[in-house]
């Protein structure tokens, strides 16, 4: 009996635990909405442009480390460990570089709120008017 109250906390915990996640663009980017497909091909290098032909430049946060972590799980069902070594031979290759790190949500929002090329990802609490979601990733 414990260990289903112990399961179940943990559980819970998680699930408060985890953010509804979706991904952002400058209001003026030309972008409504974009496919999941679409957002895994831009933040893995795949594609660096928007469907409307305006570059794209994925932008990534860098803290805390678990918002990354929860984003990538999300998108790809991958671990940040599999997305890391990913770059890390795209990187080797010369091919591309991986998404621009960024300090924390606060900064991302800045940055896509005043740069028509920026997509990033945030906890859809954070959304402000400044910025546009083009995929939910709770639903």
């Amino acid at each position: 009996m414990r260990i289903y109250a112990f399961l179940l906390s943990l559980l819970l915990s998680h699930a408060a635990f985890a953010a509804d996640w979706v991904v952002i663009v400058h209001p003026n980017s030309g972008v409504e909405k974009l496919s999941k497909n679409e957002v895994v091909n831009i933040f893995m290098g795949r594609y660096r442009k928007f469907p409307s032909g305006q570059n794209a430049v994925p932008l990534d946060v860098v803290s805390p480390p678990s918002d990354r972590e929860q984003f990538y799980k999300f998108l790809l069902n991958k671990e940040l460990a599999d997305v890391d070594a990913y770059w890390a031979r795209l990187k080797f290759s010369g091919q591309i570089a991986p998404p621009i790190p960024v300090d924390d949500t606060d900064a991302i929002l800045d940055m896509v709120a005043n740069h028509v090329g920026f997509i990033a990802y945030c906890d859809k609490k954070k959304v402000s008017a400044k910025v546009k979601v083009v995929l939910d990733l709770s639903r």
